[in-house]
């Protein structure tokens, strides 16, 4: 994904923190699964029973050449197919800030699951602080690396941003990760400033 190779190392340890929190066996929603990745790694070391769903056709195509049930279509439209709590699980990897409706799909997503794991890149992380004040403009770095007119995300969140809906939304947050720039050591002190990414379970 990074012309630098720094990211796939990253996506790895957040594969990890989600593969710890997911029951062996259980039943999994990933939404907005892109080639499968994540899915394909929660098959292999836990076990589950995975479904996903993109709205890009070359990636779902990607994904199924993997050996994985996924389809290719809009994520609302989707969770209005399944009954409540279907799943065990549902994941929300990289996707919240795509969406244009996230308040939506979260409570979409806790109808048919019986919990949500949210991972979002930190908007409010310092470096993209520094990066928009310093240019004026969108933070450009390794995970933001293209033009306000070519990337994403269209709809950034903060830590803090988050925390303050699931707190107005009554959800609770069963455990978190939060993770320092590098993705990989656990930010201990000011997240919305210092974490580069999280890592949510959410519930009811």
């Amino acid at each position: 994904m990074a012309r630098n190779g720094k990211l796939p190392d990253k996506r790895t340890v957040e594969m990890r923190v989600i593969g710890d929190w997911v029951e062996p066996g259980s039943r999994v929603l990933d939404l907005g699964c892109g080639r499968g990745v994540l899915l394909e790694y929660l098959v292999q070391t836990r076990n589950v029973i995975a479904v996903g769903v993109d709205y890009n056709l070359e990636k779902v195509t990607a994904a199924i050449k993997r050996g994985l049930t996924v389809y290719q279509g809009d994520l609302e439209a989707f969770l209005a197919a399944f009954p409540d709590g279907h799943f065990d699980r549902v994941v929300c990897s990289r996707t919240l800030e795509e969406l244009a409706g996230p308040a939506r799909v979260i409570k979409e997503a806790l109808r048919v699951g019986r919990c949500l794991t949210i991972g979002f890149v930190n908007h409010g992380f310092w470096k993209n602080r520094v990066s928009s004040a310093w240019h004026g403009g969108k933070p450009h770095n390794e995970v933001y690396q293209g033009s306000w007119a070519e990337s994403r995300p269209s709809n950034p969140v903060t830590v803090r941003d988050f925390e303050s809906f699931c707190v107005e939304s009554r959800l609770t947050i069963r455990r978190k990760a939060l993770l320092s720039g590098n993705w990989r050591t656990p930010c201990r002190a000011w997240p919305n400033l210092f974490a580069g990414y999280a890592v949510y379970e959410i519930g009811r």
